[in-house]
């Protein structure tokens, strides 16, 4: 384990870290393709889902609601079929219900007792208050692309969150799940990383792009973050 005493702050990402965004992907597209008569694994569906989320969040910035729209339209380009609108809404619209893992909300109230607590997340500001509900707790800085018109891995994102938390970048660690969104540009800029394996044993990188970085730390969960803290 690493010293978490060394930190002040806490920098999370939010889905797929603390909520479980691949179970509200799948949730959500799976009909949409099934309506469709494509049958697809669930790994295919994933894997398609970020390199099509990856492609619409390069470029000149658009709200992460628009990203999910042109998702499911570029499944529907890719599989030659016509989605609705409201097949087109449903990625982002089921959103809102996305649910945290079994292990966030207790160790983020944990964790809350001993440091800041910060949220970096590649997501619209209305679209993370309905998961702030969820997680339970109060976040001292929430970070958003729509504020910062960018979407990580760039480093913009992670450049403006030192300076809202205002506290030098080695005594903030960031707390991931995505190897390619989050440890390979905060290593890059000197933050030390946990890297929240939320896929162990599972084949494949998931909704995120396959990526190659050490972090400092890998856990499966945030409970084994609390429990490793020797606190």
């Amino acid at each position: 384990m690493i010293d978490l005493n060394k930190y002040e702050a806490l920098t999370f990402d939010c889905y797929g870290t603390l909520i479980n965004w691949e179970e509200g992907i799948l949730t959500s597209i799976k009909p949409v393709l099934q309506g469709h008569n494509i049958n697809l694994a669930e790994g295919k569906i994933l894997e398609i889902f970020a390199e099509f989320e990856s492609e619409l969040e390069q470029g000149e910035y658009i709200t992460y609601r628009e990203v999910l729209k042109g998702v499911v339209r570029k499944f529907g380009d890719r599989f030659n079929f016509q989605p609705t609108n409201d097949e087109l809404n449903s990625l982002a619209d089921s959103l809102q219900y996305w649910q945290p893992f079994p292990d966030t909300v207790a160790a983020l109230k944990y964790l809350k007792q001993r440091f800041k607590l910060v949220i970096i997340s590649n997501v619209d500001n209305d679209l993370f208050a309905f998961s702030a509900k969820h997680l339970q707790v109060e976040f001292d800085e929430v970070i958003t692309a729509e504020q910062v018109k960018s979407y990580k891995p760039s480093l913009n994102n992670f450049r403006q969150a030192i300076k809202r938390v205002g506290i030098p970048q080695e005594q903030i660690l960031h707390v991931a799940a995505s190897i390619y969104h989050d440890v390979v540009p905060a290593k890059s800029l000197g933050i030390s990383t946990v890297w929240v394996n939320r896929r162990t044993g599972q084949q494949g990188s998931g909704a995120s792009l396959p990526a190659t970085a050490q972090p400092d730390l890998e856990v499966p969960d945030l409970q084994t973050l609390v429990v490793g803290s020797g606190e």
